[in-house]
C-alpha cells in the first residue's frame, strides 16, 4: 500500500485488492471532514471502490487521487482514477448497465456515474484510462 499526500491531495497506488479499501477509506475520511452526510459518504466510497476495482481488474495497476478542487466555480470532492491499461474501446457502451468486457456484472462505471454528481472518462485503445468524478461539497461545509 502506497499513500502519498501531495498538497491537499491524497494519492493511493492501486495494485491489489487491499489498495481498493485504502482508496475507499481516503475518500470516506475526506468526505467526512467536508461535512457530507452519511448517505453521501457511503455513495462516494462505493463509487471509489468501483473505479479502483476496475484498475485491478482491467489494467493491473494505477492510482486513485482524492482532493477538493474547483469545478464550475464550486468546491467539489474530486476523485481521479488513472491507469496505463488497455483503455476503453467504446466509452458510451462501457457506461451502459450490464456491459462488461470481463467477468463483472457491468455495474462499475454506470454505478459510479449514478452515485456521483459528475463522471468523465478519457480513454482509448492502448492509452490507458482516466476516470474523473466528483460530488459537490455541501454548502454548510
Amino acid at each position: 500500500m502506497v499513500v502519498i499526500v501531495v498538497g491537499d491531495s491524497v494519492v493511493i497506488a492501486v495494485k491489489m485488492s487491499s489498495d481498493i479499501v485504502t482508496a475507499r477509506q481516503a475518500g470516506r475520511e475526506l468526505a467526512a471532514k467536508l461535512g457530507f452526510s452519511l448517505t453521501d459518504i457511503t455513495m462516494i466510497s462505493t463509487a471509489i471502490s468501483e473505479i479502483a476495482r476496475n484498475i485491478t481488474s482491467y489494467a493491473g495497476t494505477g492510482e486513485v487521487r482524492v482532493a477538493v478542487e474547483d469545478r464550475d466555480g464550486r468546491a467539489a470532492l474530486v476523485v481521479q482514477a488513472q491507469d496505463q491499461g488497455p483503455g476503453i474501446l467504446d466509452i458510451p457502451r462501457a457506461l451502459e448497465d450490464g456491459y462488461s468486457t470481463g467477468r463483472g456484472l457491468g455495474l462499475g462505471l454506470p454505478g459510479a456515474r449514478r452515485l456521483m454528481d459528475q463522471l468523465i472518462i478519457d480513454s482509448g485503445p492502448g492509452q490507458g484510462t482516466l476516470v474523473e468524478m466528483w460530488k459537490w461539497v455541501p454548502p454548510r461545509a
